[in-house]
């Protein structure tokens, strides 16, 4: 693992800016990186961070330690939740699942290792791109606990991976490894242990070099056709066009295109 760029500890959660990434870290090797409510929290302002900070174009979610995470610390986690549930985002922070309130518009890169077990798997999920460690086992594992995944697995597995592949893992508990994530697609790469957060990283980097309204729009796209169906999206992609012609980074890859020299987009 290497370094750059500024950073700030706000505890269960490590924010490092590097260039137009944002690195966000789960930082409680010690528990696995069990989720208790105060990592929840804080991965919601991060995510937040992420959104809002015009420089930013890429996230970057990984784990420190051995384990990417164990899941929820129910100890921390069982005695917070009421009739309605639980409420994990603050006013000031993006649910890291991604199903209520505010959707994120920039993409995320996740690197894991280890264990994933549940809400890890779900942060994939949400996620839009996956690079796993040779050594990651994987678990959905709710079922065995006598709940139900609610970070958003019973709606996005079958759609990422199939059916048969997502129940035979939600209804049974059983874990699974990297090379069987790979087969059904949960993640997208597996690399050897040690070599996934310079991979993930990479990965996000080339992304964030990219023309980030661009890459904002082409998100969008994709995301309202799964929410809203193929015709919402498709009715949105000549006017979309239109306006991403008249941006200043059109014209900066037109001119690089035509000169065969490498685009700086400014992001307008």
């Amino acid at each position: 693992m290497t370094d750059a760029g500024s950073s700030s500890d706000t505890g269960r959660i490590s924010v490092d800016r590097d260039g137009h990434v944002l690195r966000i870290g789960l930082n409680r090797p010690e528990k696995r990186n069990a989720a208790d409510f105060s990592l929840l929290q804080q991965l919601a302002r991060a995510y937040a961070t992420l959104e809002n900070d015009p420089d930013l174009r890429c996230g970057f979610l990984y784990a420190n330690g051995d384990h990417f995470t164990a899941g929820l610390d129910l100890a921390d986690i069982a005695p917070r939740l009421g009739p309605d549930g639980i409420d994990i985002v603050p006013e000031d922070g993006i649910h890291p699942w991604q199903v209520a309130g505010r959707q994120l518009t920039k993409p995320v890169v996740i690197a894991a290792q280890g264990i994933c077990y549940t809400l890890g798997i779900e942060l994939i999920l949400a996620s839009d791109i996956a690079i796993a460690a040779d050594s990651t086992v994987f678990g959905q594992l709710e079922v065995s606990r006598a709940i139900l995944p609610f970070g958003g697995a019973t709606i996005r597995f079958p759609r990422a991976v199939g059916w048969g592949n997502a129940m035979r893992w939600i209804l049974t508990g059983d874990t699974f490894d990297a090379s069987e994530a790979l087969r059904i697609g949960l993640v997208q790469e597996v690399v050897p242990h040690g070599e996934q957060w310079d991979r993930g990283l990479a990965i996000a980097q080339r992304i964030a070099a990219q023309a980030p309204l661009a890459v904002q729009a082409a998100l969008a796209n994709a995301k309202l056709a799964v929410r809203e169906g193929d015709a919402a999206a498709e009715a949105q992609l000549q006017p979309e066009l239109v306006r991403l012609l008249q941006t200043a980074d059109a014209r900066i890859g037109l001119e690089a295109f035509a000169n065969r020299t490498e685009a700086k987009f400014v992001g307008n």
